[in-house]
Protein backbone atom coordinates (compact mmCIF):
# COMPACT_ATOMS: atom_id res chain seq x y z
CA UNK A 1 0.00 0.00 0.00
CA UNK A 2 1.14 3.23 -0.95
CA UNK A 3 1.24 5.80 2.12
CA UNK A 4 -0.68 9.05 1.44
CA UNK A 5 0.67 11.93 3.86
CA UNK A 6 -2.34 15.04 4.63
CA UNK A 7 -1.24 18.22 5.72
CA UNK A 8 -4.33 20.39 6.40
CA UNK A 9 -5.66 22.61 8.92
CA UNK A 10 -9.50 21.39 8.55
CA UNK A 11 -9.98 18.83 10.59
CA UNK A 12 -13.28 17.53 8.67
CA UNK A 13 -11.72 18.16 5.41
CA UNK A 14 -9.13 15.87 5.93
CA UNK A 15 -11.20 12.87 7.38
CA UNK A 16 -13.55 12.91 4.59
CA UNK A 17 -10.43 13.09 2.46
CA UNK A 18 -9.19 9.92 4.45
CA UNK A 19 -12.12 8.52 4.12
CA UNK A 20 -11.62 8.66 -0.04
CA UNK A 21 -8.13 8.19 -0.56
CA UNK A 22 -8.80 4.31 1.75
CA UNK A 23 -11.16 3.78 -0.95
CA UNK A 24 -8.88 3.69 -3.15
CA UNK A 25 -6.88 0.73 -4.85
CA UNK A 26 -3.21 0.67 -3.34
CA UNK A 27 -3.75 4.15 -1.26
CA UNK A 28 -3.81 4.14 2.75
CA UNK A 29 -3.58 7.66 4.90
CA UNK A 30 -0.94 7.00 7.13
CA UNK A 31 -1.01 10.35 8.79
CA UNK A 32 -2.23 13.81 9.06
CA UNK A 33 -1.20 16.83 10.36
CA UNK A 34 -2.67 20.41 10.63
CA UNK A 35 0.20 22.46 9.51
CA UNK A 36 3.73 22.08 8.23
CA UNK A 37 5.88 21.92 11.73
CA UNK A 38 3.60 18.73 12.19
CA UNK A 39 4.62 17.46 9.03
CA UNK A 40 8.50 18.09 9.61
CA UNK A 41 8.16 16.69 13.33
CA UNK A 42 7.15 13.27 11.72
CA UNK A 43 9.48 13.77 9.33
CA UNK A 44 12.42 13.97 11.86
CA UNK A 45 11.71 10.65 12.70
CA UNK A 46 13.96 8.05 11.99
CA UNK A 47 11.95 5.04 12.88
CA UNK A 48 8.42 6.00 11.23
CA UNK A 49 7.97 5.49 7.95
CA UNK A 50 7.90 8.27 5.14
CA UNK A 51 5.38 8.66 2.61
CA UNK A 52 5.06 8.09 -0.60
CA UNK A 53 3.25 10.98 -1.54
CA UNK A 54 2.23 14.26 0.78
CA UNK A 55 -0.94 16.31 0.06
CA UNK A 56 -0.22 19.72 1.28
CA UNK A 57 -2.50 22.86 1.81
CA UNK A 58 -1.25 25.97 0.77
CA UNK A 59 -2.95 28.11 3.44
CA UNK A 60 -2.24 26.87 6.93
CA UNK A 61 -1.15 28.45 10.08
CA UNK A 62 2.01 27.87 12.27
CA UNK A 63 3.96 26.86 8.83
CA UNK A 64 1.64 27.24 5.79
CA UNK A 65 2.52 25.76 2.32
CA UNK A 66 5.05 27.61 0.84
CA UNK A 67 7.70 27.37 3.67
CA UNK A 68 6.61 23.66 4.05
CA UNK A 69 8.03 23.51 0.80
CA UNK A 70 11.22 25.21 1.40
CA UNK A 71 11.85 22.83 4.13
CA UNK A 72 10.97 19.71 2.11
CA UNK A 73 13.04 20.71 -0.96
CA UNK A 74 16.38 20.81 1.53
CA UNK A 75 15.67 17.99 3.50
CA UNK A 76 13.59 15.59 1.57
CA UNK A 77 13.56 16.37 -2.17
CA UNK A 78 13.17 12.89 -3.00
CA UNK A 79 9.59 12.98 -1.06
CA UNK A 80 7.10 14.22 -3.93
CA UNK A 81 4.34 16.70 -3.25
CA UNK A 82 0.84 17.22 -4.51
CA UNK A 83 -0.61 20.63 -3.98
CA UNK A 84 -4.51 20.52 -2.87
CA UNK A 85 -6.10 23.78 -2.45
CA UNK A 86 -8.77 26.55 -2.30
CA UNK A 87 -6.04 29.08 -3.95
CA UNK A 88 -6.55 29.57 -7.66
CA UNK A 89 -4.21 32.20 -7.83
CA UNK A 90 -1.90 32.52 -10.57
CA UNK A 91 1.05 33.75 -8.38
CA UNK A 92 0.25 31.44 -5.73
CA UNK A 93 0.59 28.33 -8.18
CA UNK A 94 3.62 29.44 -9.59
CA UNK A 95 4.91 30.10 -6.08
CA UNK A 96 4.18 26.21 -4.90
CA UNK A 97 5.52 25.15 -8.30
CA UNK A 98 8.92 26.85 -8.20
CA UNK A 99 9.21 25.17 -4.67
CA UNK A 100 9.06 21.97 -6.17
CA UNK A 101 5.60 20.57 -6.15
CA UNK A 102 4.67 17.50 -8.66
CA UNK A 103 0.82 18.76 -9.20
CA UNK A 104 -1.59 21.23 -8.14
CA UNK A 105 -5.04 20.93 -7.39
CA UNK A 106 -8.05 22.50 -6.47
CA UNK A 107 -10.21 20.91 -3.26
CA UNK A 108 -13.38 20.53 -5.49
CA UNK A 109 -11.47 18.00 -7.96
CA UNK A 110 -12.96 15.05 -8.25
CA UNK A 111 -12.13 11.37 -6.87
CA UNK A 112 -11.28 9.98 -10.50
CA UNK A 113 -8.24 13.01 -11.22
CA UNK A 114 -7.50 12.52 -7.11
CA UNK A 115 -6.27 9.68 -7.67
CA UNK A 116 -5.36 10.15 -11.47
CA UNK A 117 -2.94 12.95 -9.73
CA UNK A 118 -1.48 10.95 -7.08
CA UNK A 119 -0.59 7.56 -9.72
CA UNK A 120 0.76 10.20 -12.05
CA UNK A 121 3.20 11.48 -9.39
CA UNK A 122 3.87 8.22 -8.30
CA UNK A 123 4.52 6.75 -12.11
CA UNK A 124 5.73 9.99 -14.08
CA UNK A 125 7.10 12.02 -11.16
CA UNK A 126 4.11 14.87 -12.25
CA UNK A 127 0.50 15.52 -12.45
CA UNK A 128 -0.86 17.11 -15.51
CA UNK A 129 -4.36 18.80 -15.30
CA UNK A 130 -6.29 21.37 -16.92
CA UNK A 131 -3.20 24.01 -15.88
CA UNK A 132 -0.47 21.81 -17.64
CA UNK A 133 -0.80 21.46 -21.12
CA UNK A 134 0.60 17.96 -22.94
CA UNK A 135 3.26 19.54 -24.28
CA UNK A 136 4.87 19.73 -20.68
CA UNK A 137 4.98 15.96 -20.54
CA UNK A 138 7.82 15.63 -23.20
CA UNK A 139 11.33 15.06 -22.85
CA UNK A 140 12.70 17.63 -24.22
CA UNK A 141 16.25 18.75 -23.46
CA UNK A 142 16.88 22.83 -22.24
CA UNK A 143 19.38 23.01 -25.85
CA UNK A 144 16.23 21.89 -28.21
CA UNK A 145 13.76 24.07 -26.56
CA UNK A 146 15.82 26.95 -26.91
CA UNK A 147 16.48 26.28 -30.83
CA UNK A 148 12.70 26.67 -30.95
CA UNK A 149 12.74 29.99 -28.87
CA UNK A 150 13.93 33.35 -29.06
CA UNK A 151 16.34 34.99 -26.82
CA UNK A 152 13.80 37.88 -26.10
CA UNK A 153 10.75 34.49 -25.81
CA UNK A 154 13.25 32.32 -22.84
CA UNK A 155 13.73 35.81 -20.86
CA UNK A 156 9.77 36.75 -20.98
CA UNK A 157 9.62 33.38 -19.94
CA UNK A 158 12.16 33.33 -17.37
CA UNK A 159 10.55 36.38 -16.14
CA UNK A 160 6.95 34.87 -15.97
CA UNK A 161 8.32 32.11 -13.54
CA UNK A 162 8.68 35.45 -11.14
CA UNK A 163 5.88 37.75 -9.25
CA UNK A 164 6.75 40.50 -11.46
CA UNK A 165 3.18 41.67 -13.50
CA UNK A 166 3.29 41.76 -17.21
CA UNK A 167 3.47 45.59 -17.00
CA UNK A 168 6.59 44.64 -14.40
CA UNK A 169 8.04 42.53 -16.86
CA UNK A 170 7.57 45.11 -19.67
CA UNK A 171 9.39 47.81 -17.87
CA UNK A 172 12.22 45.24 -16.72
CA UNK A 173 12.73 44.34 -20.27
CA UNK A 174 12.61 47.79 -21.65
CA UNK A 175 9.30 47.06 -24.17
CA UNK A 176 5.89 48.39 -24.44
CA UNK A 177 3.18 46.63 -22.37
CA UNK A 178 1.25 45.60 -26.15
CA UNK A 179 4.62 43.89 -27.26
CA UNK A 180 4.74 42.07 -23.85
CA UNK A 181 1.28 40.78 -24.73
CA UNK A 182 2.23 39.81 -28.41
CA UNK A 183 5.08 37.63 -26.63
CA UNK A 184 2.51 36.27 -24.26
CA UNK A 185 -0.50 35.52 -27.09
CA UNK A 186 2.47 33.78 -29.43
CA UNK A 187 4.20 31.38 -26.80
CA UNK A 188 0.52 30.41 -26.07
CA UNK A 189 0.22 29.28 -28.52
CA UNK A 190 3.74 27.88 -29.34
CA UNK A 191 3.96 26.14 -26.50
CA UNK A 192 0.20 24.98 -26.57
CA UNK A 193 -0.59 26.59 -22.81
CA UNK A 194 -3.14 28.32 -21.60
CA UNK A 195 -2.45 30.39 -18.94
CA UNK A 196 1.41 31.78 -16.93
CA UNK A 197 0.95 28.89 -15.23
CA UNK A 198 1.40 27.06 -18.08
CA UNK A 199 4.64 29.03 -19.10
CA UNK A 200 6.19 28.26 -15.54
CA UNK A 201 5.19 24.69 -15.56
CA UNK A 202 7.03 24.38 -19.40
CA UNK A 203 10.12 26.21 -17.65
CA UNK A 204 10.49 24.04 -14.77
CA UNK A 205 9.84 20.70 -16.61
CA UNK A 206 12.49 21.76 -19.31
CA UNK A 207 14.82 23.49 -17.03
CA UNK A 208 14.37 26.81 -18.04
CA UNK A 209 14.78 28.10 -14.25
CA UNK A 210 15.88 26.48 -11.29
CA UNK A 211 13.39 25.37 -9.06
CA UNK A 212 13.55 26.68 -5.95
Amino acid sequence: MKKVFIIDDHSLFCQALEVLINRFEDYEVSFIGHNGKELIHRLQDAALPKPDVVLLDVKMPVLDGLETMTWLTAHFPEIPVLALSMEDEDLTVIQMLRKGVKGYLLKDVKPEILKKALDDTLNFGFHQNEKVSKVLMKNLKSDQIRSHLKEKEIEFIRLCCSELTYKEIATVMNLSPKTIDGYREALFEKLDVKSRVGLVMFAIRNKLMVVE
